[in-house]
């Protein structure tokens, strides 16, 4: 019998959710078949099964566990799923399907006539003398609203409580058309005993502003609010700001277009990757870090790249984009931003960065003043080309316009600091055969 662990993703992952089940309990799977999709704080991943033999899943979908705890079982030493695990996988299976008549066990949960004591719930719940197998969230949830486990049925793998059977017996949501909700008096009570419950549901009207709908939040979504009020709140940051005529990077930009063949032509986005990695070269401490009281200089030049989905913004890696040409960072950035669309990054492909690049040009934004992503010295905000009248030796002529915008840690930068590196940037994009030498 063979372990199926929570696996460690990325560098900060510290737990994960199962998003969806790929294969049933009891069934067989092969080494490297894809079985479980997982939802870590920075993507959506599917993970593969690390041996072959017959499933057996410990923890239900929708459930988080900690990094390295266990989610199934694969025994190797059956060849196929006997007829007793096929049957316990049956509720399982009906429990996850939203049509169909489910089992009698799992369609018709006992509510309990009256709630126990928080305290004996919580002794009942966690798997001890009462010998009630139950999962953390189910758990969590029956302590909450004091609900006995002892009187629940269990549709999970082997009789587990998943969370569903507990917000069944105490009235708390309706996971499936046919399962009856209790009273309405019933789950008022039980939620004035404990927190208000996970799922979405309307809110009372609250005069002018009408019917309100809370929506939970995805993993990705809680770490983007995390991680922006922790910089709002621990970074002191400052901006400078600069116009960048891109006109010659546009004509060179017409150039490649004419040359690339079957290659990407690189974007004016591309152009700015680039031009930022080799300012990050030419002054170190704005590809750093502020730690513990110091600086900390990082020898890889890695440009993290925004990409906005629904859920929020995703940031893939180019990986030592000063020693890139132009095609080599366009070609990496298009094959990110496609996989991030389709929910095929890896998460190495989002590890790593040491500066970001935040572009919003495509909407038309004349400039972005973009928070840093902790705990990187700077991040790039990059506005739209915008074409513009100057006047230039006494005539009047057509200028196409950028604005950039550096967000900067001051811990580690300083304005002038941040001024030469901004300026550096502006030089390259000026004088975009640099990027090419």
């Amino acid at each position: 019998m063979t372990d199926f662990l929570m696996p460690k993703l990325s560098d900060s992952m510290e737990e994960g959710t199962i998003l969806k089940w790929l294969k049933r309990d009891g069934d067989v799977v092969a080494e490297g078949e894809e079985i479980v999709e997982i939802e870590t704080d920075k993507a959506t991943v599917t993970h593969v099964a690390d041996a072959a033999g017959v499933l057996s899943i410990r923890v239900p979908e929708g459930d988080s566990v900690a990094v390295g705890a266990i989610i199934g079982e694969i025994d190797g030493a059956a060849a196929a799923p006997e007829p007793a695990a096929a049957a316990e996988a049956e509720p399982a299976a009906s429990e996850a399907e939203p049509a169909g008549a489910p089992e009698p066990a799992a369609s018709a949960p006992v509510p309990a006539a009256a709630p126990e004591p928080v305290g004996a719930a919580a002794a009942s719940s966690n798997g001890g003398a009462s010998g009630h197998r139950a999962s953390p969230l189910a758990a969590r949830m029956a302590r909450a609203h004091g609900i006995d486990l002892g009187t629940i049925s269990g549709s999970g793998p082997r009789g587990r409580i998943t969370r569903s059977d507990v917000a069944a017996a105490g009235g708390i949501e309706a996971p499936a058309p046919a399962a009856a909700p209790a009273p309405a008096a019933a789950p008022a009570a039980a939620v004035a005993s404990g927190p208000a419950p996970a799922a979405s549901e309307p809110a009372p009207a609250s005069g002018a502003k009408g019917t309100a709908t809370t929506q939970t939040l995805t993993r990705l979504q809680q770490t983007i609010a995390r991680r922006m009020a922790e910089a709002k709140a621990t970074v002191p940051e400052f901006q400078v700001q600069t116009e960048v005529r891109m006109d010659e990077a546009i004509a060179l930009r017409a150039d490649l277009r004419t040359q690339a063949g079957e290659g990407p032509v690189p974007s004016l986005n591309d152009f700015i990757v680039k031009a930022a990695a080799v300012a990050l070269r030419d002054h170190p401490r704005a590809n750093g870090s502020y730690r513990d009281g110091g600086f900390v200089l990082h020898e890889r030049i890695n440009v993290g790249v925004a990409v906005a989905t629904d859920d929020g913004l995703i940031v893939p890696t180019v990986f030592d984009a000063d020693g890139k040409s132009l095609g080599q960072i366009a070609r990496e950035v298009r094959g990110m931003a496609e996989r991030v669309r389709t929910g095929q990054i890896t998460p190495p492909e989002l590890s790593g960065g040491t500066f970001t690049v935040s572009n919003l040009g495509m909407f038309g934004m004349t400039a972005i003043t973009p928070v840093i992503n902790v705990p990187q010295a700077a991040i790039l905000g990059v506005g739209a080309v915008r074409e513009v009248l100057a006047r230039v030796d006494g005539e009047i002529v057509d200028r196409s316009l950028m604005t950039l915008t550096l967000t900067c840690d001051h811990r580690i930068l300083y304005g002038a600091d941040a001024a030469r590196v901004l300026a550096r940037i502006r030089e390259l994009l000026e004088a975009p055969l640099l990027l090419v030498l």
